[in-house]
């Protein structure tokens, strides 16, 4: 039975005069920013304060979590190399991992998500879902394209699913091109995320810019089937493979065999325009969750909203004693 009430803390934003916040603007992170915020938490209420109903939709069914790293798991920091999750953080996953099956989809190279993660309970999903491994006993799928066997260093038998393999060599060639052609962008950050590149600007002066992302273009007029997308302060270089974060969610239920049962509510939580195409998977279902995670309002078509990675601890930790709760009444 799902408690009436739960000790769940206020939102921060109840403290806040929710119409001080500007209107309509576009951010250089490519973020559009529409209205104010208490007209846009209208549209995307917050999941903390609108949690009980999400668990009521939710009773009966069993629930596969989903999450995004940066900006959601761990706060945007100057350096990608150091968007540590607290440890509270990590503990929040743990719990919740085990008690939904639960997945990390990054644009990150999926070893660095490991790395900042560190838990075995959770599958794990790199380059926007171009690199997912999972245990082999998890395995449900039977399109064996793609994927690969191997052993983790428990001696465990997991599965790799790569359909970017091929492009490989080409994404490594171009990695090597922008790293040579921006050393002259001071504080400008060439990250090698495997199947995909990450062009960070986040630390670049105002000035300089407009310079990189010139040589960035310039440099992918080679590579015309290649494909430019922006997140927040960073250009994103990715293969001509027809997937994305949606795709991998699909796959990951599939391959759990969660994929077409109407008791399974998949939820997602995340915050980078490459999260949309998540959230539009969720929509396609018709019965599962998409939260969004911002401060600020902005175009979306996820149904909740959590203002910050603080916000989603919150949640996590409120969905895993919702789960005990539940299981014991």
């Amino acid at each position: 039975m799902i408690e009436s009430k739960m000790g769940f803390p206020q939102s921060p934003m109840q403290h806040q005069n929710m119409g001080s916040f500007s209107t309509a603007r576009l951010e250089d992170d490519g973020d559009s920013i529409l209205g104010s915020y208490s007209s846009w938490l209208r549209k995307q209420p917050s999941a903390l304060c609108a949690f009980e109903g999400i668990m009521k939709k939710a009773k009966g069914k069993e629930i596969a979590v989903f999450l995004d790293y940066d900006g959601t798991l761990s706060q945007i920091v100057d350096n990608p190399d150091q968007a540590y999750m607290t440890e509270k953080m990590r503990c929040a996953v743990r719990e919740v991992a085990d008690c939904f099956p639960t997945a990390i989809v990054s644009g990150r190279c999926r070893d660095k998500v490991f790395e900042f993660v560190q838990l075995n309970n959770v599958c794990y999903a790199g380059s926007h879902g171009m690199d997912i491994s999972f245990p082999l006993a998890s395995s449900k799928s039977q399109d064996g394209r793609h994927q690969t066997r191997a052993f983790n260093e428990k001696g465990d038998e997991i599965v790799w699913f790569q359909p970017a393999q091929d492009f490989l060599d080409t994404v490594q060639e171009i990695m090597r091109l922008l790293k040579e052609r921006t050393t002259r962008i001071d504080s400008a950050v060439v990250e090698d995320n495997k199947y995909c590149i990450s062009v960070h600007y986040r630390c670049v002066h105002e000035k300089d810019v407009g310079k990189l992302k010139q040589i960035v273009e310039s440099t992918m007029e080679a590579y015309p089937t290649y494909r430019i997308t922006w997140g927040k302060k960073v250009m994103e270089i990715r293969p001509p493979v027809e997937w994305d974060k949606g795709r991998a969610i699909e796959y990951l239920l599939e391959s759990l065999d969660l994929n077409g049962h109407c008791n399974i509510l998949p939820l997602y939580i995340g915050d980078d325009d490459t999260d949309e195409d998540a959230f539009k998977v969720i929509q396609k279902t018709k019965h599962g969750f998409s939260i969004i995670v911002s401060s600020v309002p902005r175009e979306t078509t996820a149904s909740y909203s959590l203002r910050d990675p603080n916000e989603v601890h919150s949640f996590l930790t409120h969905l895993a004693k919702w789960k005990r709760s539940s299981s014991s009444s």
